[in-house]
C-alpha cells in the first residue's frame, strides 16, 4: 500500500486522464453528498417532529370536549359536549391506571395581563397541580400552583418565561402583583416549557379560582393526565375506559370520536417514531444506490484503464509480475480515487447542513439538520468497501491477462 513506485504510477495515470478522473470522481461525491444531505433533512424533519413532543410527557392523555356527529338517545348531532368537574373527578376516583391527571380552563377574550406601566396579551389558564407534570413544565424561580393555592381560591400567578421577560425583564417577579383583566394577582413563579412559544407566553393561575373570578365555575375545558410506565395497549385501554365512561355521563355515542377527542400522546410518538426509522431506510436505501451508480462509473474507467494498458501489464508478467501485485495496483487506484471523491463529498455535505440549518434554525417542524460521527464512520467505510469492489473485477481481469496474448493486442 506505501511501495512509491506504485503511487508514482497511480499518478501518472491520473495526470494523463485529468478530465475522466474528475468525472469517475464528481460522481462518487455527487453520490455521498446526496446521501448526507438526505440524512441530514431527515434528522432535521425528526428533530422538529420531536421538538413538538417536548412540551408535553409521551406518556400523557388528553381529553377535549367537542360535538357529537351522530344522534344518539333523543338528541341530534352537532350537540356541544361539556366537561363538568363531576366528570374529572368521576375519571379521577375510578379509572386505574391514570398517575397524574389536571382539568384545564382557558380564559376567552382578549386578556390583558399588566404590571406597572406595562402591559400585553397574554393566555391565562386555570389548572390543578398536576399540571406541571402533563405540560413539562421546569420551574426557573418560586413554586408551581399547590393543593392549598386550590382549596382557599388564592389569587397567584406562575408565569411563562417571556412572559415574565416581558414585564419584568430582569427583574424577579415573585412577590409582585400583575392584573388579570384588571384583577390583581400574586406572582408565585415563573418556569420554562419546551412546547414553543406560545407555551412561555402565559400563565396558570389555580383553576378555582379561575372558575370563581371569570365565569362558568362547574365547566372545565380540558383533562391532562399521565400513565405511567404504561404501554401503549395499557394506555390505549385507559383511553376507551374513558370514552366508555364520558359516553355514559354525557350521553353520546361511544362510536363518536368527534363528541370527545382523546389523544395518547404516546401512541403518536411511536407512530412518528416508526414513520421517521421507515424514512431512514429509504433514504439509505437512495443514497446507496446513488453511491452504486458512481461506483460503477469507477468500475467502468478502471476497466478501461486495465484495456489500455493490456501490453504494459502483459509485460509486466512476462518479467515476473504477480496477479497479486497487478490486482495490488489496480485496486489501490481505484480505492484512492473513491476514498478522495467520497471524502470531499462527505465534508461538502456536512458543510451544507451546516449553513442550511443556521438558514432555517426558527423552523417549528425542521431544525438541526445534521449527520452523527457514526453515520460519517459508516459512510466511509462504506466507501472504502464499494471503492474496493469497484476495482475488484478490473483488477481479476487484468490478473487473468496472458502476457502472448497481451503482447499480440493491437
Amino acid at each position: 500500500m506505501f511501495d512509491l513506485d506504485k503511487w508514482q504510477e497511480i499518478f501518472s495515470t491520473i495526470r494523463k486522464n485529468k478530465l475522466r478522473t474528475f468525472l469517475t470522481g464528481f460522481s462518487v461525491a455527487w453520490g455521498i453528498l446526496m446521501l448526507i444531505i438526505l440524512l441530514g433533512a431527515g434528522e432535521g424533519l425528526q428533530h422538529g417532529t420531536e421538538n413538538q413532543f417536548k412540551g408535553d410527557a409521551l406518556n400523557s392523555v388528553w381529553v377535549i370536549p367537542g360535538k357529537t356527529s351522530i344522534p344518539y338517545a333523543g338528541y341530534n348531532a352537532e350537540r356541544e359536549i361539556k366537561l363538568r368537574n363531576e366528570d374529572f373527578e368521576d375519571i379521577k376516583n375510578n379509572i386505574r391506571g391514570i398517575e397524574n391527571i389536571s382539568a384545564r380552563k382557558y380564559l376567552n377574550g382578549i386578556t390583558r395581563v399588566g404590571y406597572q406601566d406595562k402591559t400585553g396579551s397574554f393566555g391565562v389558564l386555570g389548572c390543578l397541580p398536576d399540571e406541571k407534570v402533563a405540560e413539562q413544565i421546569e420551574i426557573l424561580g418560586g413554586r408551581f400552583i399547590n393543593e392549598q393555592d386550590i382549596k382557599e381560591k388564592r389569587k397567584v400567578a406562575c408565569l411563562g418565561r417571556d412572559m415574565k421577560i416581558e414585564l419584568f425583564g430582569e427583574k424577579n417577579p415573585q412577590g409582585e402583583y400583575i392584573n388579570i383583566n384588571g384583577i390583581p394577582f400574586l406572582v408565585i413563579g415563573f418556569y420554562m416549557d419546551e412546547g414553543g412559544d406560545k407555551d412561555v407566553r402565559r400563565t396558570w393561575i389555580p383553576l378555582s379560582t379561575h372558575q370563581m373570578v371569570f365565569g362558568n365555575p362547574n365547566y372545565v375545558d380540558r383533562l391532562a393526565m399521565t400513565t405511567g410506565d404504561a404501554t401503549i395497549d395499557e394506555a390505549n385501554i385507559i383511553v376507551d375506559q374513558i370514552r366508555s365512561r364520558l359516553a355514559s355521563r354525557l350521553e353520546f355515542d361511544p362510536s363518536d370520536e368527534k363528541a370527545v377527542f382523546i389523544r395518547n400522546r404516546a401512541e403518536f410518538y411511536q407512530k412518528f417514531a416508526s414513520l421517521f426509522a421507515g424514512i431512514k431506510i429509504f433514504i439509505w436505501f437512495i443514497g446507496f444506490g446513488t453511491i452504486c451508480a458512481g461506483i460503477v462509473g469507477v468500475s467502468n474507467i478502471m476497466m478501461i484503464v486495465v484495456k489500455e494498458r493490456t501490453k504494459e501489464i502483459g509485460i509486466r508478467k512476462a518479467l515476473g509480475a504477480s496477479s497479486a501485485s497487478i490486482i495490488g495496483l489496480i485496486m489501490q487506484e481505484s480505492i484512492f480515487i473513491t476514498t478522495i471523491a467520497g471524502y470531499i463529498g462527505l465534508t461538502l455535505g456536512v458543510l451544507l447542513l451546516e449553513w442550511s440549518g443556521s438558514l432555517i434554525s426558527g423552523s417549528d417542524y425542521f431544525s438541526n439538520p445534521e449527520v452523527d460521527i457514526q453515520v460519517a464512520i459508516n459512510a466511509t467505510f462504506l466507501l472504502v468497501i464499494t471503492g474496493s469492489l469497484a476495482g475488484l473485477f478490473p483488477a481479476l481481469r487484468a490478473a487473468n491477462i496472458q502476457p502472448v496474448n497481451a503482447l499480440r493486442e493491437d
